[in-house]
């Protein structure tokens, strides 16, 4: 069994990694072929993407994951994943309708809006399609999902490459290269779920649809309010700085999304046996705080040395367009160590299953985030914006100490 799980973790990590490495690559060949400008109008269509797409997470795995687990027969699995995928698929087509309504009520130009339109058709595909990854997650044997993953993957990737080395530099262009991969991977997904799972048509039960609905709503307020709060700062600078300026920042976030996925996939590495296979809250929440300062170290380390070769990195990646990057880099990667610190931190509410503190923690980031930004932005620009990041992973990191107190303080009332 422990073989099974390593290997179904492996298989995970692999294609986190390999996400982020392409991911690196094609960031580097959009900068270059849109240019600052450019550049930002993208970031910008796919910061409202971003947080359109968290809607259709209203039955996420955390709910539906532990409910495949102890129902196991194919009718009763047939039955969940249907009534799961019809909320995700409501709740994607309610994401795009309000994506379309918020351009049409802010008048943006045609070079924001045409790619957000394109790019908003994955709202519709990779949450309702995704319950079929929640049922190999139940099963432990993700690998088809990796397969999946890796030729949509590949399949965007090359794509770019075409547009970029044949100098094509249409923004509808690539956010259709973008476009494809999700369509790909909810093909594969549907085709390998379909040709497994039972014939018949599950009957609709509301109640189940409501139970759905209820249990995964906390969890879906969770994740929405972390994605409003790493995607607020964009929408912010918009409206003050000019677009170079705000391609600039984007680009600097692009880097620091892919240099913090290091935190999560050392959280997934090592969480499953040191945290949650842990049977005592003290002995899980001393384990959290060793995880996260070695995470907390690793990414100290990283944040050095990407700080201190900040200029290399933007000029292999976006060119010399983007030399303010360089400057924002420096400031951000060293606030990124609170990211890791916070990560860290983020397994003991998980291990207790207290989804409301998780909730209570992200509402006060977005909070202070758009507080300092809406400050500092109009004064200091974007490193105004830098500076709302760097206060919003310290009140993430606070709180979450705080809740590390907390626990212990409730496990000594309970043992005196």
């Amino acid at each position: 069994m422990r073989r099974k799980v390593a290997g179904n973790l492996l298989w995970m990590l692999a294609d986190r990694g390999l996400q982020v490495a392409v991911g690196i690559a094609v960031v580097g060949m959009l900068a270059r072929a849109l240019g600052t400008e450019g550049f930002a109008h993208f970031q910008y269509a796919q910061s409202l993407v971003f947080i359109a797409a968290s809607i259709p997470l209203i039955c996420s795995a955390e709910v539906v994951v532990p409910r495949l687990v102890a129902r196991p027969d194919p009718e009763a699995t047939h039955t969940l994943l249907a009534h799961a995928f019809g909320i995700r698929l409501t709740a994607g087509l309610a994401g795009y309708a309000l994506i379309c309504a918020y351009l049409a009520f802010t008048q943006q130009p045609a070079d924001t809006w045409i790619p957000a339109a394109i790019l908003g058709t994955a709202i519709m595909l990779r949450e309702p399609f995704g319950v079929v990854i929640a049922w190999m997650q139940a099963r432990t044997h993700n690998r088809p999902n990796v397969v999946f993953n890796l030729i949509a993957l590949a399949a965007k990737a090359g794509l770019i490459g075409a547009l970029f080395f044949t100098g094509v530099n249409l923004l509808p262009a690539y956010a259709t290269a973008f476009a494809i991969e999700p369509l790909i991977a909810s093909v594969l997904l549907a085709w390998y779920y379909l040709s497994r799972a039972p014939r018949t048509l599950p009957t609709r039960d509301a109640s189940l649809t409501r139970d759905l609905v209820r249990d995964g709503t906390l969890f879906w307020v969770s994740f929405m309010l972390m994605v409003c709060a790493r995607r607020a700062d964009q929408l912010i600078l918009k409206e003050f700085v000019p677009l170079a300026e705000l391609g600039a920042y984007a680009a600097t976030m692009q880097v620091l999304d892919n240099f913090t996925t290091i935190a999560t996939i050392l959280a997934a590495g090592v969480a499953p046996m040191y945290v949650f296979g842990q049977q005592s809250v003290g002995a899980a929440r001393a384990n959290v705080l060793r995880v996260t300062g070695g995470i907390t170290a690793v990414g100290l380390c990283g944040a050095i040395i990407l700080a201190l070769c900040a200029e290399w990195v933007v000029q292999l990646l976006y060119g010399r367009a983007f030399g303010e990057t360089v400057v924002l880099l420096r400031l951000a990667a060293l606030a990124s160590t609170l990211v890791f610190a916070d990560v860290g931190l983020s397994l003991l509410p998980v291990f207790l299953r207290k989804p409301r503190w998780v909730a209570v923690k992200w509402a006060l980031v977005l909070l202070t985030t758009v507080i300092v930004d809406l400050i500092a932005v109009p004064r200091l620009g974007t490193r105004g914006a830098v500076l709302g990041y760097a206060v919003g992973n310290a009140v993430a990191l606070v709180v979450g100490l705080a809740l590390v107190l907390r626990a212990r303080l409730a496990a000594a009332v309970a043992s005196a």
